[in-house]
């Protein structure tokens, strides 16, 4: 699957490719999987996470990265590892790229993430049930960019993380209210949502 972004906020030194995770142990299970605890060490890519990839590989449709930064989870580093074996490139763990931390829900079902993403729409600053904020996750999020923007130039950059972080960003660079982080299509599984320089 491919999406394309404009920024709203001017030019950019580097181009971004923004990939979620394949197919996780976690989507499988339908487990909310959010803390280091958990996520650094189990709930990797699935057989179906796998064979995403693997016809992704196999049709590489996007510019080819020259730089991969991954969140540090099991599920983004084995994907991350997947492409960068692929390509030829060294891998570089980013912490600031991990999923959201979802408190209360942790181990939980992931039925329960609509509970948080109502709240999300009331107030992106809230902390209910322990969960991270929408706004610290913009945050973070952003603060990747913006630490490659000021080291790097005319490179293209695969950027590995989740699907609430990276709609979170993406609502972010859009200008739109943080809130609305929902209201975008869903990014699937192994889906590469390509930001063009502008």
């Amino acid at each position: 699957m491919s999406n394309r972004f404009h920024f709203s906020t001017g030019a950019r030194h580097n181009r971004y490719l923004l990939m979620r995770h394949g197919h996780s142990e976690a989507n499988e299970r339908h487990l909310i999987i959010s803390t280091p605890a958990r996520g650094l060490s189990a709930y990797g890519l699935s057989h179906r996470g796998e064979a995403q990839l693997q016809a992704l590989l196999a049709d590489w449709r996007w510019p080819t990265p020259t730089r991969i930064l991954h969140s540090d989870f099991l599920r983004t580093t084995e994907t991350a590892t997947r492409v960068a074996t692929h390509f030829g490139l060294a891998l570089q763990p980013e912490p600031r790229l991990r999923e959201r931390a979802f408190g209360d829900f942790e181990g939980g079902p992931d039925s329960r993430y609509p509970e948080v993403w109502a709240l999300d729409g009331h107030d992106p600053e809230h902390r209910e049930h322990g969960v991270e904020s929408v706004a610290s996750v913009a945050s973070r999020m952003q603060g990747v960019i913006a630490s490659l923007e000021q080291s790097l130039r005319q490179e293209t950059v695969l950027l590995v993380s989740h699907g609430d972080p990276l709609q979170i960003l993406l609502t972010a660079l859009s200008g739109r209210p943080l809130g609305e982080h929902r209201d975008q299509d869903a990014l699937l599984p192994a889906s590469i949502t390509l930001l063009d320089r502008g």
